[in-house]
């Protein structure tokens, strides 16, 4: 039976500002853990762990940052890496505890302060709607952290239910939806992962494009030398943004830390989840924060095949706010 969410805050580490050691990957686990930290009023001279990217860049300007190599899903070197590089950088006795919202990087820090007995927090990202990532499994079955989950269908007593990160946010009264014919002001963002690339959605993108449109596409893995508009590998982030704010459609990838960061710019996104099968990541969460994303009315969710021309119009110009 599913648990009342408990709050997750400070008390967890001892102390009103803990300064703690704050491990992510790249991506929506660190856009997720900017947000957590602030639940739990971390000390401003906590450290950050994670990878150097224009995201993490900006989202961690001003913040003590130590960056360590990439580590890729399931990799196994790069999380002893990452570790040994902990390792070299910190010292024990700076840290009230960790916290952690994944993905192979966070297991490297909260195994590092398992080691030296600091208190340790692990958060499994919003996406995993129905259970704990490979992660969250090892980190809990080898009692590496405390573990909760951000939903309450599956929270249990080794996993209780904190609330959402998604629960911040609520669909906005918008414009009118665009008539079908209309020329569009389009930003298509596929995310930054390595080494997976979405040709899939940009090859149904061109296909429902108008001569009429102007698009800019952020591309990470995905480069093309084929498409009409403005091609960019990645933009940093305040342009990312800017560009949403300013875009009648953002059609993005069902990634947890751009769809974070579009609902808190107040849009709301045409979000089309990667495939395992196609090899487009490493497994199917994408299709769980579709879903969720769909249930919560924050966004327009749709597979790939499903996207058209009257999908773009009925997203228009439609936007979020914060919740109350």
């Amino acid at each position: 039976m599913p648990t009342a969410p408990r709050t997750l805050d400070a008390s967890l580490f001892g102390a009103d500002h803990p300064r703690l050691l704050l491990v992510a990957s790249t991506g929506g686990h660190l856009t997720q853990l900017v947000r957590l930290a602030a639940r739990v009023s971390a000390a401003e001279d906590s450290l950050w762990v994670t990878f150097d990217s224009p995201q993490s860049r900006s989202l961690l300007a001003g913040k003590r940052v130590l960056w360590v190599d990439y580590v890729a899903p399931r990799d196994l070197a790069g999380t002893l890496r990452a570790y040994r590089a902990i390792a070299r950088a910190a010292n024990p006795t700076d840290f009230d505890g960790a916290l952690s919202s994944g993905a192979a990087v966070g297991l490297a820090g909260l195994s590092w302060a398992a080691r030296h007995r600091i208190p340790r927090v692990y958060v499994e990202s919003v996406s995993r709607t129905h259970g704990p990532s490979l992660t969250g499994r090892i980190i809990r079955g080898l009692r590496v952290a405390k573990t909760f989950t951000q939903h309450e269908q599956w929270a249990t007593p080794a996993w209780p239910a904190i609330p959402s990160v998604l629960g911040d946010f609520v669909r906005a009264e918008g414009a009118d939806p665009a008539h079908p014919d209309a020329p569009l002001n389009i930003l298509v963002t596929l995310g930054t992962i390595r080494p997976y690339r979405f040709d899939t959605l940009i090859d149904q993108v061109v296909s429902v494009l108008r001569p009429e449109d102007t698009v800019t596409w952020q591309l990470g893995e995905s480069r093309r030398t084929d498409l009409a508009g403005t091609t960019h590998d990645l933009l940093p982030a305040e342009e990312l943004l800017a560009a949403a704010r300013g875009a009648d459609v953002v059609i993005t990838h069902a990634g947890v830390g751009t769809v974070l960061q579009l609902l808190e710019n107040g849009v709301s996104p045409v979000v089309v989840p990667r495939r395992r099968v196609r090899g487009e990541h490493v497994d199917d969460h994408q299709l769980q924060i579709t879903s969720l994303l769909g249930t919560l009315d924050l966004a327009h969710p749709v597979e790939v095949e499903q996207l058209d021309r009257s999908t773009l119009a009925s997203a228009a110009r439609s936007r979020t706010r914060v919740a109350a």
